[in-house]
């Protein structure tokens, strides 16, 4: 069993027609290519931008809310995701891990009543949040956002939730994200892309019991940190590991923290593509090279991180549900 708990399937609008890469992922793509690969299982939701954001404002790519195609966010987006793995492709979706997604600061009470809807139709595994595109401060979770996390307690489901360290993003800093962690001790919670190795919050991770982190788009934060990128932690407080060998980088990750480290493909976000002031920025990996990566670390660090560690995050001990 290995399991990839970090995958968006659906569409994004902002990015297709802002012209940026990637914009979509097909269900049954991600598991021909991922099962190609020896991924068993996936934790999957929705992309990122939603249809009751305005959409005339993303070919310039701004971000604009109301006069949207929909009314609640990622109300369309959950109810499409669930249906393409349970109803459209239901071979494909019996070895999905479906997500759902949520803004934790617009419409909350709306998108929790479409929520309960949704689980008295599907099964959901866990709710997540990228609140850096869509402009929404992650800390209101604990205000507007309070309801999801009443809902997260009354199902127990986890959160996975999009992580940052740059000083320009102002909606989903890491120590943010591990602040809700220690403020709600009964709900799991996942900082997304290993808090871009900033070694305080993996160590903060550790120290709180219901914390974990993944490394998704592992090779291109790799990447970044080998050019102290701004969007990894500066060298001061990055954990120690020879980010030219993303391999490496994973042994390390897990050495150090055991039972914390998910691993996950971030697919189809393992690349990058984009036109940021008028010149071209790529950083491009493949699903291979991410698994390449795991599972040079060896059978027992691939067994721990790919499949013991999610399962006790998602409290799914018996690997039998799953099949």
């Amino acid at each position: 069993m290995i399991i990839d708990c970090h995958n968006h399937i659906g569409a994004d609008m902002l990015f297709y027609l802002h012209g940026d890469f990637p914009y979509a992922q097909q269900l049954v793509d991600m598991t021909q290519v991922g099962g190609s690969l020896g991924i068993t299982h996936w934790i999957v939701f929705p992309f990122v931008s939603y249809a009751a954001m305005d959409v005339t404002k993303f070919r310039s790519g701004g971000i604009g809310f109301g006069n949207g195609l929909e009314t609640v966010p990622y109300a369309f987006e959950n109810r499409r995701m669930l249906e393409e793995c349970y109803r459209l492709f239901p071979e494909e979706g019996r070895k999905t891990l479906p997500f759902v997604m949520v803004d934790p600061m617009r419409h909350t009470d709306a998108q929790a009543a479409e929520l309960v809807k949704l689980r008295a139709e599907y099964r959901i595994h866990g709710i997540k949040i990228q609140s850096t595109i869509i402009q929404a401060d992650i800390k209101r979770l604990a205000h507007e956002g309070q309801v999801f996390l009443d809902l997260a307690r009354e199902w127990d489901a986890p959160f996975i939730i999009h992580s940052s360290v740059a000083k320009d993003d102002l909606w989903a800093q890491a120590h943010d994200i591990l602040d809700l962690a220690e403020a709600n001790p009964d709900i799991r919670f996942c900082a997304a892309h290993s808090c871009r190795f900033d070694k305080e919050c993996l160590d903060r991770v550790q120290a709180l019991p219901n914390a974990w982190f993944d490394n998704s788009a592992h090779c291109i934060h790799c990447e970044g940190a080998v050019g102290d990128m701004p969007y990894i932690a500066p060298k001061s407080r990055r954990f120690d590991s020879a980010y030219s060998d993303p391999a490496r980088v994973i042994a390390d990750l897990a050495a150090a923290y055991p039972h914390k480290f998910m691993w996950g493909s971030d697919s189809p976000f393992y690349s990058y593509a984009a036109a940021i002031s008028g010149e071209v920025v790529k950083l491009i990996s493949t699903y291979e090279r991410e698994v390449i990566a795991l599972k040079a670390a060896g059978e027992e660090v691939v067994r721990r991180i790919a499949a013991t560690n999610t399962l006790n995050y998602l409290k799914l001990p018996d690997e039998s549900i799953l099949s």
